[in-house]
């Protein structure tokens, strides 16, 4: 098994509880007084710093959501008082995808950048990425933060890293080839449109060496059905990854798998609470992630509410790593659950059903209103010579698991909308359709 730093992901769980109390003392005084948001925020709760005497009275912090940092924002343009420094100290400012609204902005000092690659380095040798690999971003290089924290964890591996920035997918798998690419980074999505383009023009995707795909930017990768889809569609291992630009690269999963997505307990806090009630859950209960990062005292985020769904497992790992993982990764978004006829109905959920059909090559879900009545209509595109009766199979498996018929219908072939970034699939359409 490959480690980042063996030191710390092999500790017992007592030393991690030390080693995160001994961080936390020291964030926590830094940020008194020096971070205006969270000085205020913790003074209108009527807390401070002296009144946390243990890792267990985090709980006393008042939670932090990313409404109020973009509300602080936007009353305190263009950065806001999430700055623990002055604005000359940092040296990057990326922002989030924007996929659900206004993309807030973060801001990096040199420090907190090093400890961004220090995360992405956990991240690349839990995939089992050496310096002997080739490892290909197939990443556009915009504002969203994306795998732009990945190209430093390449360096600390110290692993060959070309960028495939400016490229359009036929570009990219040529240069894939051509430099003997054994690594590919970047979102699930993407990872099936490149196949999807390859199958399309023939190249033959066997002329790459690729062993590994290491996946951020939406849960795909710990979806069974679509990781299979990778893996087959590559002849490669699929790895999936998790973390927030406001968070940073917080999980990874390692070479053991099935076994669920490791937390760098080194670099985090994790607590688990009912998304409705905000009471913590019990480990082995699902709930939503609330994240406290330790090491980016520039932009800091803690108690933060990231609106994933996971389930603690704390059962050491037989990769040898002692920290708690999250059993099948993120399982969802809290806000992204809908309800359907009195159904409860996730996007991963959708996602696992439709791509264990391999014709299937995209598809987008609409829920509305039509008569006062909930309607789920997904549209699907199948691959060239695909059998139409397989929209049938579709509708009557999702039957089956949602315990109602969405409408389901075959689209023209190239008809719905590609991603390269953050995928934007499931749409809630809440006004009521005119009849």
């Amino acid at each position: 098994m490959s480690y980042f730093n063996e030191a710390t992901e092999t500790l017992g769980r007592e030393q991690i509880a030390d080693l995160q109390w001994h961080k936390l003392q020291l964030m926590l005084a830094h940020l008194w007084q020096r971070n205006r948001f969270y000085t205020a925020k913790w003074q209108a709760a009527g807390v401070a710093p002296s009144d946390i005497r243990c890792l267990a009275d985090l709980a006393l912090l008042p939670l932090t959501r990313k409404g109020e940092l973009l509300q602080d924002q936007a009353d305190r343009a263009p950065f806001g008082s999430n700055l623990t420094y002055a604005p000359e100290a940092y040296v990057r400012m990326h922002q989030t995808s924007g996929t659900t609204g206004v993309p807030l902005k973060v801001f990096d000092t040199q420090q907190s950048w090093d400890w961004w690659a220090n995360c992405w380095g956990h991240v690349l040798a839990g995939a089992g990425v050496t310096p002997s690999d080739r490892l290909f971003m197939a990443f556009g290089f915009g504002p969203f933060i994306g795998f732009w924290a990945a190209v430093e964890g390449a360096k600390k591996l110290g692993t060959l890293m070309i960028p495939g920035g400016g490229r359009d997918t036929q570009q990219r798998l040529e240069m894939m080839r051509d430099a003997g690419a054994t690594v590919l980074c970047c979102t699930p999505s993407y990872a099936l449109r490149m196949a999807e383009v390859a199958r399309d023009i023939g190249f033959d995707l066997r002329t790459i060496p690729l062993k590994t795909t290491v996946h951020a930017g939406e849960p795909g990768a710990s979806v069974p059905a679509t990781k299979q889809r990778i893996e087959n569609a590559w002849t490669a291992k699929c790895f999936d990854h998790a973390g927030a630009s406001e968070v940073g690269a917080h999980s990874f999963e390692c070479q053991v798998q099935p076994g669920g997505t490791h937390l760098i307990e080194s670099e985090y806090i994790a607590e688990v609470i009912d998304p409705l009630s905000g009471a913590p859950v019990p480990p082995g209960g699902r709930g939503e992630l609330v994240i406290t990062n330790l090491g980016r005292w520039g932009f800091p985020v803690l108690r933060y509410c990231t609106g994933d769904l996971v389930q603690v497992n704390l059962q050491r790992c037989q990769c040898g790593r002692t920290s708690l993982r999250f059993d099948g990764g993120v399982l969802g978004r809290a806000d992204d659950m809908v309800t359907v006829r009195g159904v409860n109905v996730f996007p991963v959920g959708v996602e696992n059903i439709i791509r264990n059909f391999a014709e299937v090559d995209e598809f987008r879900v609409t829920v509305s209103k039509t008569r006062q009545m909930d309607e789920m209509d997904i549209e699907v595109e199948l691959c060239e010579g695909a059998d139409a009766v397989l929209i049938q199979a579709i509708a009557t498996r999702l039957d089956a698991m949602l315990a109602f018929r969405p409408r389901v219908r075959q689209v023209p072939r190239s008809t719905l909308p590609r991603f390269e970034t953050k995928a934007k699939r499931f749409h809630v359409k809440l006004e009521t359709a005119s009849s």
